[in-house]
């Protein structure tokens, strides 16, 4: 295990350095949270595609495919079909807005009274999605070193709370990249033939394995529809995913790129899929579906191959880890303490040491998340309290507000509270992983929408023409002190494209 270890050190080595450089870039507000919004089609696809692409899509991609066979694909792939939706369909209304958070939209569309408690919702489903994946290092460094859980998990999340606080988004951005390509040669290049090859190709599995296992409904089509309406339409209103939005160069790098990542989800459950599909074939009788990839990665790879391939799967799980917690700690900061302290920026305004203060929200963000994820036991009952509070509460409210022009405040408060609540007191009744929740939910925050914002009187007109100019890209709303400090800096690169 020796090459297999150094593989693995040079590369957790590499993410810190990584950190220490992007904080010599990040020197305001924009370029610590958002990259400058300063990200070419390359850079931009491949952190897109890292930061949905974690720990649950790899390792739980597998155990899918492990219990489901090719089926148990539609759960990344409703993922990629989510991000292709974001991308063609919204990517270059939401980059022209040239904020910050999803509440600070919401604010903008709404007239300033839907920010705090869109926030709130918002700071719990990517503290708790931030948390889910930094409890799978543990999986990770067990299979590696025979870690015990809690160091596995305090030593993961410090590495990724030390870059995200140093560098900020620029860190994320690069140490992004990295994992990109290690993700990209370890799973899709080296772990999948090797998967197919060691299970004695296609037509060997498909004789050892029940014909389901090659159904491409197999896993239900109930199941199909819930993996659809929480990650898919997950994918359009999550803070995590909007913040990479922010980082593009334009709307066509946000369409074009988010695109690209998007297909590349696609092909990436499919790889999964088949991963776990081989691993039935070579381990029949595993414990649990999620050991499938641990497993294969173990018993099966060569020496130097296999720290490659574990290096992929931290690769995943720290993209998502990082993703979630920045996002975590600019919400907490912009949408709900700024808010408590009377200081909204919407996109703007007031840069007093705006760095020094996200740093410090990152910071207490990720110690917060590291001490959870060492008491939380069942993973995914919090991550699904997470994506059903936030699509049954959210997602009716955004999208009102980016299709329908007669949405108003009123409306959109409504229906953050009345589908969260029903979330909540649904998840109480049925249970948290049944699926009634978040449809109920869903239709409940739709219905009162509706009625409400028919209601009530309509958005003012002043406030609807500021949002159309900003919908238009005729307003830059970074802020003075942000431009000032991106163009009147011996670091400035604010004209420079990262590809």
């Amino acid at each position: 295990m020796a090459v297999d270890y150094a593989v693995i050190i040079v590369y957790l080595a590499g993410m810190l350095a990584m950190g220490w450089w992007g904080m010599r870039r990040a020197k305001s507000k924009s370029e610590f949270l958002v990259a400058g919004r300063r990200l070419g089609p390359w850079m931009y696809s491949g952190t897109m595609a890292a930061i949905v692409l974690g720990g649950a899509s790899t390792i739980g991609g597998v155990g899918l495919g492990y219990q489901y066979g090719l089926s148990g694909a539609w759960m990344v792939f409703t993922i990629g079909l989510g991000l292709l939706a974001l991308s063609v369909f919204f990517s270059a209304r939401i980059a022209r807005l040239k904020v910050y958070t999803v509440s600070e939209m919401l604010d903008l569309r709404y007239g300033g009274r839907a920010g705090l408690i869109s926030g709130v919702v918002m700071w719990a489903y990517t503290l708790m999605l931030a948390v889910t994946s930094t409890i799978a290092y543990a999986t990770i460094f067990d299979v590696l070193f025979d870690m015990n859980r809690t160091v596995a998990i305090i030593l993961g999340g410090a590495i990724v709370v030390a870059y995200s606080t140093l560098g900020g988004m620029w860190s994320i951005t690069l140490t992004d990249m990295v994992q990109f390509v290690v993700k990209t040669i370890g799973v899709l290049l080296l772990l999948l033939p090797i998967a197919v090859i060691k299970a004695g190709g296609f037509s060997e599995m498909k004789a050892k394995l029940p014909t389901e296992y090659f159904d491409p409904l197999g896993i239900g089509g109930e199941t199909i529809f819930t993996y659809v309406l929480i990650y898919t339409f997950g994918m359009l209103i999550g803070q995590d995913i909007w913040q990479r939005v922010f980082t593009a160069k334009s709307d066509r790098t946000a369409r074009w790129g988010g695109t690209v990542a998007g297909t590349y989800c696609l092909v990436y459950a499919i790889a999964g899929a088949v991963i776990g599909t081989a691993a039935k074939v070579m381990y029949p009788k595993l414990p649990s579906a999620d050991a499938a990839f641990a497993t294969i990665v173990k018993d099966e790879l060569p020496v130097g191959v296999r720290g490659l391939v574990l290096a992929a799967a931290l690769a995943a799980v720290m993209s998502t880890s990082s993703g979630a917690l920045i996002a975590c700690a600019t919400v907490a900061n912009n949408d709900i303490w700024s808010r408590l302290r009377g200081v909204v920026s919407r996109g703007g305004g007031e840069e007093h040491d705006e760095v020094k203060g996200n740093r410090v929200f990152i910071l207490i963000m990720g110690v917060a998340v590291i001490a959870i994820a060492i008491a939380l036991n069942n993973v995914v009952e919090a991550l699904t309290v997470a994506y059903n509070l936030l699509v049954g509460g959210l997602l009716v409210p955004i999208l009102g507000g980016l299709l329908w022009r007669r949405g108003t405040a009123a409306g959109a408060l409504a229906a953050v509270s009345v589908g969260g609540v029903a979330v909540i007191g649904l998840m109480a009744t049925y249970g948290i992983l049944a699926n009634e929740p978040v449809y109920y939910g869903l239709l409940a925050s739709l219905a009162v929408y509706v009625i409400v914002s028919l209601a009530t009187k309509p958005t003012d007109a002043a406030v609807l023409a500021v949002w159309r100019e900003r919908l238009a890209g005729r307003a830059d709303q970074d802020g003075p002190a942000a431009e000032k400090t991106a163009v009147g800096t011996p670091h400035s690169t604010a004209s420079t494209t990262f590809e």
